[in-house]
C-alpha cells in the first residue's frame, strides 16, 4: 500500500468512514477536511499488511495549522477504495516527534 493510493481514493470520493473514526474525530475536535489535508502532506509511519479484511497503515501528517494528525487507513486494491478507521491528535507522551512510539 502506498499513500498515493489513499490520496487517489480520497480525491475520487471512494472512501468510507467508520463510526469509530467519526467519534474520534469529533472527540479530538478535528474536521474531516483536516484529516484529508494531513494525508496530502503525510507519510506512512506504520504498516499493518496482515490486517483483515484489508491491509492498513498509520499515517502522520499536519492539518491547516501545522498541528500533528494521525489517521489509520485500510485500502482495498480491487476496488481502489479506502476506509478511514480512526483519526486523532497524537499524544506527545506516547510519540517521539509524532512518528515513533515511546517505549
Amino acid at each position: 500500500m502506498k499513500i498515493e493510493d489513499i490520496i487517489a481514493s480520497i480525491k475520487s470520493d471512494r472512501i468510507r468512514i467508520t463510526d469509530h473514526a467519526d467519534e474520534e474525530i469529533y472527540n479530538d475536535d478535528l474536521s474531516f477536511e483536516e484529516v484529508f489535508v494531513s494525508i496530502l502532506s503525510g507519510e506512512i509511519i506504520e504498516s499493518y499488511p496482515e490486517d483483515r479484511p484489508y491491509p492498513s497503515c498509520l499515517i502522520f501528517g499536519s492539518n491547516f495549522r501545522n498541528e500533528p494528525v494521525h489517521s489509520v487507513w485500510a485500502y482495498n486494491k480491487t476496488t481502489k477504495a479506502s476506509v478511514l478507521i480512526t483519526a486523532y491528535r497524537p499524544d506527545p507522551k506516547r510519540w517521539v516527534e509524532w512518528k515513533k512510539r515511546r517505549k
